[in-house]
């Protein structure tokens, strides 16, 4: 029996409760079956970019945009961005047509308003300027203020697109997942580089392809890092979890509490401020940020949101057809592997294959030459998971103009207003 009911928040959880959740909700065993996608758009003035949206627009757009008939799921980040997540989807073509026909309704209701949806990893124009004001935001940004301004971009600066695949069938041996879940970490540096459109951070070349994945490594010392890749995942994962800083402690009361240096196993252990509970670790798990994340599926986080009405398509496709056609995946891990010894013993994404990822993209010989792999890879698997005819010329321009020439988006991006002319 449960103790009292700790203040409303539900009762409290032990120790080895806490375990078995993790092991248990982190990695569903299956073949792989269902695709998703998460999209985030910076929204910016139609016709002047550079120029800060009002937050009183802002929040009118976010009204406008919610009584919109939706399949994907709405949300707004603290920043004002726009969030489409899809729900679980049985193949690659039902998920995009169901996110393009949802895109299309958002940019018809914004561009009466004046806006428009963009499409690049990090804000290159104006500072981070919070507009939702939430006791989780202010928890969360305040956690974040003691490292530095690096949570404050992220929060309100950023966009990304998450694409999540089935954690798959687990294995026989000690590592269980661990094909895929090493797969997942190898090939998101290469998906890194080939899709890195962040070079310029308020009106500064910054000299990263993808300074949105800089700014969330430079977080903290642990919310944005991967477990350690030698060990069994769900047990690597779970202690994660549990040995990571609680970032706050929810209270009925405003402020949140900011507890300094807490893990959610001590929070367990000693039971202050208030006894943690199931809901308390939900939470906690929404503020670990690491490239993959286990949440049942894998939710890989790495890549820059991309320009164009339809950039989207390309990375959503590529990933799909390299974990979930048996084929490909099987060719793309051969590819990737020796790519292990390049990141070394650090974990992701703070090892010298990320970082040089995020810094160089596909000017990287090894990630150039593992790139050039993957994409021939996936076109010839698009059609075997029933990729239109449409897609696969996307993800074939995308690759001729871009992975064969060892270029990234960052490299094509003009900002006229800052007079940044593109790489050569």
């Amino acid at each position: 029996m449960h103790p009292p009911d700790p203040g409303g928040f539900g009762p409290p959880i032990e120790e080895s409760e806490a375990e078995d959740l993790l092991r248990c909700i982190c990695f569903k065993n299956g073949p792989p079956r269902s695709v998703g996608v998460e999209l985030e758009w910076l929204v910016h003035e139609q016709h002047r970019p550079d120029r800060p949206v009002p937050a009183d627009r802002l929040i009118a757009a976010h009204d406008l945009v919610r009584k919109l008939p939706l399949v994907s799921a709405l949300t707004f980040e603290p920043g004002g961005q726009l969030e489409l997540s899809s729900p679980p989807a049985n193949s690659l073509m039902e998920c995009i047509d169901s996110v393009a026909a949802d895109l299309d309704a958002v940019r018809t209701a914004l561009r009466q308003a004046g806006l428009t949806l963009t499409g690049i990893g990090l804000d290159p124009f104006n500072p981070p300027r919070r507009v939702l004001h939430e006791p989780r935001y202010d928890a969360m940004e305040a956690y974040f203020d003691r490292t530095g301004p690096a949570g404050r971009a992220m929060m309100c600066s950023s966009a990304s697109i998450q694409v999540c695949l089935d954690a798959g069938v687990e294995e026989p041996g000690p590592l269980g997942h661990g094909r895929r879940w090493q797969l997942a970490h190898l090939l998101g540096a290469v998906l890194l580089a080939a899709f890195a459109n962040s070079p310029v951070q308020e009106g500064r070349d910054t000299g990263w392809r993808s300074r949105r994945q800089a700014v969330w490594a430079e977080l903290d010392a642990f919310r944005p890092l991967a477990p350690p890749m030698d060990l069994e995942p769900r047990a690597a994962w779970t202690a994660h979890v549990l040995d990571s800083p609680v970032m706050c402690v929810r209270m009925d009361d405003e402020p949140w509490e900011l507890p300094d240096g807490l893990t959610f196993r001590q929070w367990m252990r000693s039971g202050l401020p208030r006894p943690p509970t199931r809901q308390d670790l939900d939470y906690h798990l929404t503020t670990l940020f690491p490239p993959v994340r286990p949440r049942g599926h894998l939710e890989l986080r790495m890549m820059d949101a991309q320009s164009g009405e339809d950039g989207w398509m390309v990375p959503l496709a590529v990933t799909t057809a390299l974990f979930d056609d048996a084929e490909a995946a099987e060719t793309v891990y051969r590819a990737v592997k020796p790519l292990a010894e390049y990141a070394g013993s650090l974990p992701a994404p703070r090892n010298p294959l990320w970082i040089s990822a995020a810094r160089h993209g596909l000017a990287d010989s090894e990630l150039h030459a593992a790139a050039v792999t993957c994409f021939d890879v996936a076109l010839e698997a698009l059609p075997r998971i029933g990729a239109s005819k449409a897609v696969q010329d996307a993800v074939a321009d995308f690759n001729e103009r871009h992975v064969q020439r060892g270029r990234c988006p960052a490299d094509d991006l003009r900002i006229p207003s800052l007079g940044k002319e593109p790489s050569t």
